[in-house]
């Protein structure tokens, strides 16, 4: 198990080196993956500093590498971004040599891009160079760059870190303003893309001296192996008066645009290299993850059990739902479901109660007056209709056994009243064998829901009096 900081980033492993610290591999508990730390080694004030303007910059754009969180934890403290895993521009230089023009426009685009969102925030680089342009791994398809380390960024205004006969920045990639006076400005950040450009080109480290000796008679012609479309950008990025190389990486964007187009073929990574040197392939460099971690995080972890719904992505599976009748066994095999003989209709269970405790009850059919001859039976067929009976008053009755304090009203026959001999007579207006149609219902009594009987009622009302008095005799007593 690796070092934990502020309960959420455990480092893993090294990966490489920063200006002012190691930069690490490292399991970020929150956010359930792996991301690169780089934690800082020095603690005195101009470290801190650094760290601090570092660690504050916030950049969304995928072709910039920028913090993304960072943790103090005792003397120590770290900045986190996303781990990209693919090397720097140096190291794809080392492993194949100069690369194809083509590929060559299509990194320094993607460069431009990143930087021209970094100065739309008003930030300088200061240190655009080879190392510090990461790669993803991509194999020989299309290439994916990332600007990284922030650590001499500055904005207009800041206060400088340096004293006035330090330079900022990297020998081999200073500007002409910076080696004389140290100021830099966005036009500055446009230089180094040149000499990144040369490099990528000739696979040699460019000497920004021999450069600016180069221009002393006005702009040289191309250096060998580079194309001449290409050399219109990059001689105008190198250009020692800052008033005649492009004013933004936009404007610079533009331009290379064209010469991508005069130079043809395919930007990806599997264009051939120079000199026959065969496909370029940008390849996973940091390696597996040492013993003890998994893609999945840190295996000394405690593994989420199946009710264990609390660690993030993880749900207890649902139970299932029970099912009247149903008798689920607490243990052994479970027995194979019972399939209906296909002569033999399944068996419908007994009624019983539901989980509420109330039965279950058909619902209420018409009489057999307002039923149509379709659904009638025979018997009921063969029966006369019967004249309705004479409307009495009406006697309340329960409707189910069930339903206790729900009264309705049933119509009764007038006692004594008997059927008339013969039968009753044909109905106005209705033709023989035809039914007749149903008589109107006699008008319900709304239902009146009674009281408790008075054996009930009366010890409760002397119950309360009762009450009431001791009440009254209690708050007597404590005044």
């Amino acid at each position: 198990m690796g070092e934990v900081f502020a309960g959420r980033y455990e480092l893993v492993d090294p990966i490489g080196r920063g200006g002012v610290g190691r930069v690490w591999r490292a399991w970020d508990e929150r956010r359930q993956r792996y991301v690169a730390a780089k934690v800082l080694q020095q603690s005195d004030a101009h470290t801190l500093l650094r760290f601090v303007r570092e660690q504050a910059l916030r950049i969304d754009h995928p072709h910039v590498l920028a913090p993304a969180s960072w943790a103090a934890d005792d003397d120590k403290v770290l900045f986190t971004m996303d781990l990209v895993a693919g090397g720097s521009l140096t190291q794809l230089v080392a492993d194949h040599g100069p690369l194809p023009p083509r590929l060559v426009c299509t990194l320094l685009d993607q460069l431009l891009a990143g930087l021209a969102a970094v100065h739309a925030e008003d930030v300088v680089h200061r240190d655009v160079k080879p190392a510090n342009v990461l790669l993803e791994p991509t194999g020989r398809g299309l290439p994916h760059l990332r600007l990284s380390d922030f650590g001499i960024a500055v904005r207009p205004g800041d206060a400088q870190l340096t004293g006035t006969d330090h330079v900022m920045g990297t020998p081999g990639y200073f500007a002409p303003e910076q080696m004389f006076s140290g100021e830099a400005d966005f036009t500055t950040d446009l230089y180094a893309v040149g000499l990144v450009g040369l490099y990528l080109l000739t696979g040699v480290r460019p000497d920004s001296r021999a450069v600016l000796a180069r221009y002393e008679h006005g702009m040289p012609a191309a250096p060998e192996g580079v194309p001449e479309p290409l050399w219109q950008v990059l001689g105008g990025l190198l250009q020692p008066d800052r008033g005649l190389r492009f004013r933004t990486a936009t404007g610079t964007r533009k331009a290379l645009a064209g010469a991508a187009e005069l130079l043809g073929g395919s930007g990806t990574a599997a264009s051939a290299g120079a000199a026959g040197a065969g496909p370029v392939e940008i390849v996973d460099r940091i390696g597996p993850l040492p013993e003890g971690y998994g893609p999945g995080g840190p295996l000394h972890r405690r593994s989420p059990g199946p009710a264990d719904s609390s660690l993030p992505g993880h749900h207890a599976p649902a139970l299932p739902t029970p099912v009247h009748g149903s008798v689920t066994p607490s243990h052994g095999p479970a027995a194979p479901p019972q399939t209906p003989s296909p002569r033999q209709a399944p068996p419908v269970p007994p009624p019983g109660p539901s989980t509420t405790g109330s039965f279950p009850l058909a619902p209420p059919q018409p009489p057999p007056s307002q039923l149509p001859p379709s659904q009638l039976s025979p018997s009921q067929l063969s029966t006369p209709p019967r004249t309705p009976p004479t409307p009495v008053p009406s006697v309340s009755a329960p409707a189910h056994p069930a339903d206790h304090g729900t009264q309705v009203t049933v119509p009764t026959a007038r006692l004594g009243a008997a059927p008339p001999p013969g039968g009753p007579g044909p109905v106005p207006g209705s033709t023989p064998g035809s039914t007749p149609a149903p008589a109107p219902e006699p008008a319900r009594s709304p239902a009146r829901r009674g009281g408790p009987p008075a054996k009930v009622a009366v010890p409760l009302l002397v119950f309360a009096l009762l009450c009431l008095a001791l009440g009254v005799w209690a708050l007597t007593a404590a005044s």
